[in-house]
């Protein structure tokens, strides 16, 4: 199985007054990631897959440990955990990279169910077969450790 990793960097806005990225600053850094896996297969190469748009229509967080700024960017590695007829389920860890030392630090996991849609409809739609292999290629073939603690992941 494949991860999409992506460095998010972080910005000093990012901070509440507690010293930490705030909550909710989480979501636009899963967006980030999102958006940047998703359109990994895009119009850009010929492809018409995810430009019609999708929506969310969950998301689910666990904070790990308080992040706070720093120069270095964050790590988000992103997995899909489900694909079903109109809908697919992207796991994610925001964690510091792994050294020679150990495991990075886990600061949140969490999971978004997206929903491919049709704005020109204002329905959804179902997910393509080129959409369908794409994912594939970050589906593990069965539920691992790495899915432990993952809201929305699936289970053996």
């Amino acid at each position: 199985m494949a991860r999409h990793l992506y460095r998010c960097p972080l910005r000093w806005s990012d901070m509440d007054a507690f010293g930490h990225v705030n909550n909710v600053v989480f979501l636009r850094y899963l967006e980030e990631a999102r958006i940047d896996f998703m359109f990994r297969l895009a119009p850009g190469n010929g492809s018409k897959s995810f430009s019609g748009g999708s929506v969310v229509a969950r998301h689910e967080i666990d904070y790990k440990r308080p992040l706070v700024h720093r120069h270095e960017p964050v790590l988000i590695e992103s997995w899909v955990t489900g694909i079903r007829g109109a809908s697919l389920t992207i796991a994610y860890e925001v964690k510091d990279p792994d050294t020679e030392e150990g495991p990075g630090t886990v600061y949140v996991r969490a999971s978004t169910v997206v929903v491919p849609y049709d704005f020109e409809t204002q329905r959804p739609r179902r997910i393509t077969e080129e959409e369908r292999h794409f994912l594939e290629k970050y589906l593990p073939e069965e539920p691992g450790p790495e899915d432990a603690g993952v809201p929305g992941a699936r289970t053996a």
